[in-house]
C-alpha cells in the first residue's frame, strides 16, 4: 500500500575504503540509522560500496568474495526491523560470486535479507576502468517497489549508453536510481548532468545519482551526488569531496525541491581533489605525516599547502635542501611559506656530499665536461636525504614535480622523483600557477615572489626553464592535445603551434616513458593522465604522422 506522504530516499556519498567490509557495513550502518531517523524509507549507497571501488585483482580471489558474502549478510541481518512500519530498506552496490561467475551488483536488502539484485550490464574497459577483466555483465532489468513507488535500478556506466535505462522504463519504473563510483576529473561534473539528461528525455524518468568519495591510489572520487526530476531539471545537488547524507522527496509522480550546493570554480574542485587524494592516500595507507623537500619554487610551495591543508601542520616537514646554486630569494621564500603554514622546517646544505662526490667520480669523469650529470647528482643527493628521513620517522615523501615536466622527462630519476606520491603529477605548470593563486585568494600563504620569479630548478648559475623549454603556456597545450585528444604532431602544428617545437616536444615525450614508468602513483585530475589510462610502450619504432617541414 502507498505511503500517505512522500517516499523519502537517502543517498549515502561515503568513502568506503577498498577490503575494509567491516568497516564499510559500519559506515553503511551509521548512515542508515541518520536516514531512518530522517524518516528515509529507502537508503541508497554507492557502486561496490561494501567492498569499496575499484579492488582491481583482489576481485580475482576467491576468499575476497566469499568475505564480501558475510558482509552483505551481516548488513542485510541490520534491516531485520526493515520489515516492519518504521523500517528502512537499503540499495547497497557489492561484488557477487554466483556459479563461477562474478558480477558487479546491487541489492536491495529489507526485511533482514536480501529482496532483489541488480548485476550491472555495461561494463566499461577503457580510461582507468578494466571491468570486463573482472566481471560477467547481466542481461536483465531490476524494478524494487518502496511504498508503492516502483524503483528502477542501474550501475554506473549503464546510465552513460541509452538502453538499460529505457529497459528499466519499460519494465515498471517510476523513478530510477543509479548507483555510481565514477572518478573525478575536469567538467566530470557537468558531463554527469549532461549524460542524465538525455536519458531522462528518452525515459521521462526522474533520476537519483549518488556517487561514492574518497580517494583511491591515483583516482580521487568527488561524490557530488544529485537528483533530476523528470524535466532535466536539478533538485539537488550534494557538495563535492565530502560525506553527505542527502534527503530526496519523491511524490505525486515527481521529486521536489531540495538542496543544492553552490557550483565551484575549476581551481577550487581541483585543489579539492588534490587535497582529498593527499588526504586518503596517507590516512589509508597508515602513514603518519608527509615530508616535502622544498626549494622555493611555486611546485613545492603548492605541494607543501596542499599537504598542509590535507593533514594539518603537525603532521608536515619541510626540507630545504640548498647548493652553491640555490638563490638567497629561494630562501627567504622557502622559510617565508614554512613560517606561514606553521610546520616544521629543515635547512641541511648538500654542498659537502657534492664534494664527496666529485671527489669520489673525479677519476671516472677525468677529460670529460661538466653536463647534466652532475645537476643530476644534486637532485639524487636529495632524494637520498629526504628518503633517509622518510625511513627513519615513517613520514612519506610527497614528490612535487607537475604534468608538463613528466611529460617531457624534466625530472630526475632516484632524485626529485624520489618519493611514494606524487601530488602534482596529473597537474600542468599553468594551473599549478593558477591554483596557487587561488589558494592566495583564500589566505595568503605563498610568498608573491614565488609566483611572479621565472621557474628554474637551480642546479647551475642563471638557470631557467625557459633555457631549454618553449613558455609553459605553448608546453601545455601542446601536451594537452597529444596526450588528452591523441592529436598528432601534423595536426597539432596545424593548430597553429610552430612545427619545429612540436616535433621536439613530442620528442621528449616519447623519450620520457621509461622515467614515467618508475614515477610514484599521483593523483589525476585529467581526461588522461601518466598512470592506469596511459599505456604506451617504452620500447616503440612508431613514427607519429610528422609536421610539413
Amino acid at each position: 500500500m502507498a505511503s500517505p506522504g512522500p517516499l523519502r530516499i537517502a543517498l549515502a556519498q561515503i568513502d568506503s575504503a577498498v577490503g575494509d567490509f567491516a568497516g564499510n557495513v559500519r559506515r553503511i550502518a551509521a548512515c542508515a540509522e541518520r536516514a531512518r531517523a530522517a524518516g528515509a524509507r529507502l537508503l541508497v549507497t554507492p557502486e561496490m560500496a561494501l567492498c569499496g571501488y575499484p579492488p582491481e585483482d583482489l576481485l580475482l580471489r576467491p576468499d575476497f568474495h566469499r568475505a564480501g558474502a558475510q558482509a552483505l549478510d551481516d548488513l542485510a541481518s541490520l534491516t531485520h526491523l526493515a520489515g516492519r512500519a518504521a523500517g528502512l530498506a537499503i540499495l547497497v552496490g557489492h561484488t557477487e560470486e554466483c556459479g563461477g561467475e562474478r558480477y558487479n551488483a546491487a541489492s536491495l536488502l529489507r526485511g533482514g535479507g536480501i529482496a532483489a539484485t541488480y548485476r550491472k550490464q555495461r561494463l566499461p574497459n577503457c580510461g582507468v576502468f578494466d571491468e570486463q577483466r573482472y566481471f560477467t555483465a547481466g542481461d536483465r532489468p531490476c524494478v524494487v517497489e518502496i511504498d508503492g513507488v516502483r524503483c528502477g535500478i542501474n550501475i554506473c556506466a549503464n546510465v552513460w549508453e541509452p538502453g538499460t535505462a529505457d529497459a528499466a522504463r519499460r519494465a515498471g519504473a517510476d523513478l530510477l536510481l543509479a548507483l555510481n563510483a565514477s572518478p573525478y576529473r575536469i567538467g566530470k561534473l557537468a558531463l554527469r548532468h549532461e549524460t542524465l539528461r538525455e536519458r531522462i528525455r528518452a525515459t521521462g524518468m526522474p533520476m537519483l545519482y549518488v556517487n561514492r568519495v574518497g580517494g583511491q591510489d591515483e583516482l580521487v572520487f568527488d561524490g557530488a551526488s544529485f537528483a533530476l526530476d523528470g524535466n532535466g531539471c536539478l533538485t539537488h545537488q550534494s557538495p563535492p569531496f565530502a560525506e553527505a547524507l542527502e534527503i530526496v522527496e519523491y511524490a505525486a509522480g515527481a521529486l521536489r525541491p531540495g538542496h543544492v550546493a553552490s557550483a565551484q570554480s575549476l581551481e577550487a574542485e581541483v585543489y579539492g581533489a588534490l587535497t582529498l587524494g593527499v588526504r586518503d592516500y596517507l590516512g589509508k595507507n597508515g602513514f603518519p605525516g608527509a615530508i616535502i623537500g622544498l626549494s622555493g619554487g611555486i611546485d613545492s610551495a603548492l605541494a607543501l599547502t596542499i599537504a598542509v591543508d590535507a593533514l594539518g601542520a603537525g603532521k608536515v616537514r619541510a626540507v630545504m635542501l640548498p647548493s652553491p646554486y640555490t638563490a638567497q630569494i629561494s630562501l627567504d621564500d622557502a622559510r617565508a611559506l614554512a613560517r606561514t603554514l606553521g610546520v616544521r622546517y629543515d635547512e641541511i646544505p648538500i654542498a659537502p656530499a657534492m664534494r664527496v662526490f666529485d671527489d669520489m667520480l673525479a677519476p671516472q669523469f677525468a677529460g670529460r665536461a661538466a653536463d647534466a650529470t652532475e645537476e643530476n647528482l644534486q637532485a639524487r643527493i636529495r632524494g637520498l636525504i629526504l628518503m633517509a628521513l622518510s625511513n627513519k620517522t615513517d613520514a612519506l615523501v610527497l614528490t612535487t614535480g607537475n604534468k608538463s615536466e613528466m611529460a617531457v622527462g624534466y625530472t630526475t630519476l632516484y632524485g626529485d622523483m624520489a618519493g611514494g606520491f606524487a601530488v602534482l603529477k596529473d597537474v600542468y605548470k599553468t594551473l599549478v600557477y593558477r591554483l596557487s593563486r587561488y589558494r592566495n585568494e583564500i589566505a595568503p600563504v605563498i610568498p608573491e615572489r614565488i609566483i611572479t620569479r621565472p621557474p628554474s630548478a637551480e642546479l647551475r648559475p642563471e638557470q631557467t626553464d625557459q633555457d631549454t623549454l618553449p613558455p609553459y603556456e605553448t608546453l601545455d597545450a601542446i601536451i594537452e592535445a597529444h596526450v588528452e585528444h591523441d592529436l598528432s604532431p601534423r595536426e597539432i602544428a596545424a593548430l597553429g603551434h610552430d612545427a619545429r617545437t612540436v616535433r621536439r616536444v613530442i620528442a621528449l615525450l616519447k623519450r620520457s616513458e621509461y622515467k614515467r614508468r618508475q614515477a610514484p602513483v599521483g593523483i589525476r585530475i585529467t581526461k588522461r593522465g601518466f598512470g592506469k589510462d596511459w599505456r604506451y610502450p617504452i620500447t616503440s619504432n612508431y613514427a607519429d604522422e610528422e609536421p610539413p617541414q
